[in-house]
């Protein structure tokens, strides 16, 4: 298998430590906007280099991604840049006849007129779209393939295959109480995607209704995250797992709730009423001239770079699928979960918590795919393929998951 690496940042820089272990892939070119990223992410592999090289490549430019896949005869494209980026990339796979995978799905739209009970445009819509043509040439885009989207949806496809007999809620809950010395506020993840995904209307699912949205952080709850994490309260948020799970698993109601806190929600908020979460250029005066810049952009630009906050940061992450239904004809409800400790990843990795955890995933499936543990074309979720092998390798991997009965 050769691998192209899309997106050198705290993510793919994590990628290639978790890969540089293993021995599934051939080659891994690990290809970035700034060419100095991507030479970072390489060089810091030690012994490890010899199957990476670094290139340069804007992500939005397809017939560049295309032509880097065909000059290194790469059969794969793996998305490590934000939701901005997934169709040009998921176009130039395509083009260039290579597989892909990416962590997050295409960006939704809200409805024009009543956004926060209809859907518009959903996650992923753009790329299922394209399903049949991807299934007739014989590629596969697996989509949806980090830690939330990807691993809670194979403990949704697991719970469907060997703990439940018939299930009627799944509610996917993330929950963390890692902080960052020094910093009064400075999120663990893209602070990009965190706007797009927490102030977007959120998507239920419920059988015989189909997808909806409601109101950003709705339905508040308090949720008891497991390795000493405890209470967290969590609110709705749009995510792809409530638009993954139901076309392949049997269920009555999903969602996905995010423990962000009260200071964080306030912050968001802020940025909303400020317009600081846009994304549409603005114009401003600059010290040459007028320049035009996205509003989140800049308060991307204004936060530091989670991939940089390991060495401040304490505490655990947990991402986990909780599951209520029945089995044998009993009651049963269960929280599938991965916890992973920031001091254990700086340690081994030398990554943050939060990025690990997102990056180790996607290279499991690779690893699956080359040996062909996993196979499939067309567009599909990580719910379409068994989730025992991929449960047992991320265990081999060194990073065990766990099971609570509740």
């Amino acid at each position: 298998m050769r691998v192209l690496l899309v997106g050198a940042g705290g993510v793919g820089t994590a990628v290639t430590r978790i890969a540089a272990r293993r021995p599934f892939f051939e080659a891994m070119v690990v290809a970035d906007h700034d060419p100095a990223r991507a030479e970072a992410a390489v060089a810091a592999l030690g012994d490890g280099v010899r199957r990476f090289s670094a290139a340069r490549v804007d992500a939005n430019d397809e017939a560049a991604v295309a032509a880097l896949l065909r000059a290194h005869s790469c059969d794969v494209l793996l998305n490590a840049t934000d939701p901005r980026f997934v169709m040009p990339l998921f176009r130039a796979a395509r083009a260039a006849g290579a597989d892909y995978l990416d962590m997050a799905m295409s960006l939704s739209h809200p409805h024009p007129e009543r956004p926060y009970e209809e859907c518009g445009e959903k996650l992923g819509d753009a790329q299922f779209a394209a399903s049949e043509e991807w299934a007739g040439a014989g590629a596969l885009a697996l989509v949806g393939m980090g830690v939330e989207p990807g691993l809670s949806d194979v403990f949704a496809r697991h719970a469907a295959d060997e703990l439940f007999d018939d299930i009627e809620e799944i509610g996917v809950r993330d929950g963390a109480n890692l902080t960052v010395d020094g910093y009064d506020f400075a999120p663990s993840f893209s602070i990009w995607t965190t706007i797009e995904e927490c102030l977007n209307p959120p998507v239920v699912y419920e059988a015989g209704r189909g997808w909806f949205t409601t109101e950003p952080f709705s339905e508040p709850e308090v949720f008891d995250f497991p390795d000493g994490i405890g209470p967290v309260e969590c609110v709705n948020v749009e995510h792809e797992e409530v638009l993954l799970m139901p076309r392949w698993v049997d269920a009555r109601r999903v969602t996905f709730k995010y423990g962000l806190g009260s200071e964080f929600i306030d912050t968001l908020r802020t940025l909303h009423l400020l317009g600081l979460d846009r994304t549409e250029p603005v114009t401003v005066p600059g010290p040459a001239g007028a320049v035009s810049v996205s509003p989140r952009d800049v308060v991307a630009a204004c936060l530091p770079d989670p991939a940089t906050l390991g060495d401040r940061m304490r505490g655990k992450t947990c991402a986990g699928t909780w599951v209520r239904g029945t089995k044998d004809g009993a009651p049963r409800e269960v929280y599938l979960y991965h916890v992973v400790d920031n001091e254990w990843s700086m340690a081994e990795y030398g990554s943050q918590a939060v990025v690990w955890q997102t990056a180790i995933n996607p290279v499991i499936a690779l690893e699956l795919l080359a040996t062909g543990a996993w196979s499939g074309a067309g567009v599909l979720g990580p719910e379409a393929f068994p989730a025992r092998p991929f449960l047992d390798l991320l265990t081999a991997y060194g990073s065990p998951w766990g099971l609570r009965e509740q």
